[in-house]
């Protein structure tokens, strides 16, 4: 069905006479009225890039880094330390994720009520605080305490920074924006492995352990970003104080064009948003890709280490997949947008995962496990920002589209409880029951995919067909 939100777009405290030329008589913008031209939009986008898009993918490099650092920390000797046995330490992964679960929603929410540069670096200031306390804990169960609240500070990030990049930016220039700030987990990956190995050798340093020292340097760099965002970042471009009135009116204007539909805040849009069985489905299909991803990211380095390479060297092993997950990640985003559609690229990099860990679980030959690797975060780490995206593309208002993209996150988090017990001790070193179950819940995805792919071509068929009639249906078709 065709979307019938009100149309009640934000002001941007622009005045009448700056509106005016650039408003149809209902008082809306369009792609035909005076704009800039390619040259000049080209222009202003980049200098939004340049402005946004870097500052926010660090700070989901420090977030991705300071919730998986633990799966370093268990390398540097943290379970004979904590005396952790059995599922002590999958537990301690687990505990993390209903509170970052429950944040999500309320925390969008509180964002879009109040200010984003207010708000994100306040909830940074939490989590970095938690992440240093980790590493002064004595014993079990300050440990789980401190994960818990970590959860809790840090679930607003991810959906926060994604529905704040869809305030800026058209449905197709989203997809590559979501992944390059995304690519900062397959970056966190990366250099948390190089920066564990390094902080390790600071074992013994004023009584602390290697692993300590991991979680409160880690969390130190986080708190000092924290308090410098409170002045670098931007709200939304209403009050952009690097754009110019002309930019501000443009982006606008683009916006409005694009999705047809109201910005205005009404609490009838969370109530919209989970009537809506799309955004359940879009919530299935991620729980299926955060699962792996969470598997992959929390457990890589145990799973290096079982094919014969010590703790160090394990750390360091742990660099290469990410390396390619963050090329196929941002590369994946740019042909999307450039395709104008994502379920096809979805389908394709959940197969890819799909071989991955097919070559995990069926190969003893290290090198070919170790191959398998590689393939499996190059299919689940694109496929993150990628669905994010699909979602939000097919959600005009921005109200509804804060809280379907919570809903949709917050979902497939819950796959980090999943993943914190696919990977036992006891199953090592092939963990079958850990990839057995990554790959059936990725068919899982794969096949929800490939029918919210069908149900949205042909929704658009059936508009298409409509305006052949002479119907109004306005002019939003969705993102396939």
């Amino acid at each position: 069905m065709a979307f019938t939100e009100a149309t009640d777009m934000q002001d941007i405290n622009l005045s009448k006479e700056e509106k005016t030329g650039r408003a149809t008589a209902d008082g809306s913008y369009s792609d035909s009225d005076i704009g800039f031209d390619d040259k000049a939009t080209k222009r202003l986008l980049r200098k939004i890039d340049i402005t946004l898009i870097p500052f926010l993918s660090g700070l989901y490099l420090l977030s991705f880094l300071d919730r998986t650092n633990i799966g370093n920390a268990r390398l540097a000797g943290l379970e004979d330390d904590l005396k952790m046995k059995g599922l002590d330490y999958n537990v301690a992964l687990a505990i993390f994720f209903p509170f970052y679960v429950a944040a999500e929603i309320p925390s969008n929410l509180m964002m879009r009520c109040t200010r984003p540069k207010i708000w994100i670096p306040s909830i940074m200031i939490a989590w970095g605080t938690m992440c240093c306390l980790m590493g002064v804990v004595k014993n079990y169960t300050g440990l789980l305490c401190i994960r818990a609240a970590l959860g809790l500070a840090e679930g607003g990030l991810f959906p926060g920074v994604t529905f704040y990049i869809t305030m800026w930016y058209r449905r197709h220039e989203c997809g590559l924006r979501m992944a390059i700030f995304f690519s900062a987990a397959t970056a966190a990956g990366a250099f948390g492995g190089l920066l564990a190995r390094g902080i390790v050798e600071l074992d013994g340093a004023h009584g602390l352990s290697g692993w300590a020292w991991i979680f409160i340097i880690e969390g130190a760099v986080t708190l000092a970003v924290a308090f410098s965002a409170f002045f670098l970042m931007h709200d939304y471009p209403d009050t952009a104080k690097f754009l110019t009135k002309e930019e501000r009116i443009e982006v606008q204007r683009r916006l409005e064009a694009d999705r047809s539909s109201a910005e205005g805040f009404d609490i009838k849009y969370f109530w919209d948003a989970l009537k809506d069985w799309r955004i359940w489905l879009h919530m299935f299909i991620t729980l299926g890709i955060f699962t792996p991803l969470y598997s992959f990211s929390l457990f890589l380095p145990t799973i290096v280490k079982t094919l014969g390479y010590t703790d160090n060297t394990a750390q360091l092993m742990t660099v290469p997949p990410y390396v390619v997950a963050c090329m196929l990640c941002i590369s994946g985003g740019y042909i999307a947008d450039r395709h104008g559609q994502r379920g096809i690229y979805m389908i394709g990099f959940n197969l890819l995962a799909i071989l991955g860990f097919v070559l995990l679980i069926s190969s003893s030959h290290a090198h070919i496990k170790y191959a398998g690797t590689f393939l499996a975060a190059g299919g689940i780490y694109p496929n993150v920002p990628q669905s994010i995206a699909w979602n939000s593309n097919n959600v005009p208002n921005s109200t509804k589209r804060a809280v379907a993209i919570a809903m949709q996150v917050a979902c497939g988090n819950l796959g980090g409880v999943l993943s914190s017990f696919l990977f036992l001790t006891k199953d090592s070193p092939h963990f079958y029951p850990g990839h057995g179950t990554l790959i059936a819940i990725l068919s899982a995805s794969t096949a929800a995919c490939i029918g919210m792919r069908w149900y949205l071509a042909r929704e658009n068929r059936r508009l298409e067909q409509k305006k052949e009639r002479g119907e109004n249906v306005g002019s939003f078709l969705y993102t396939i």
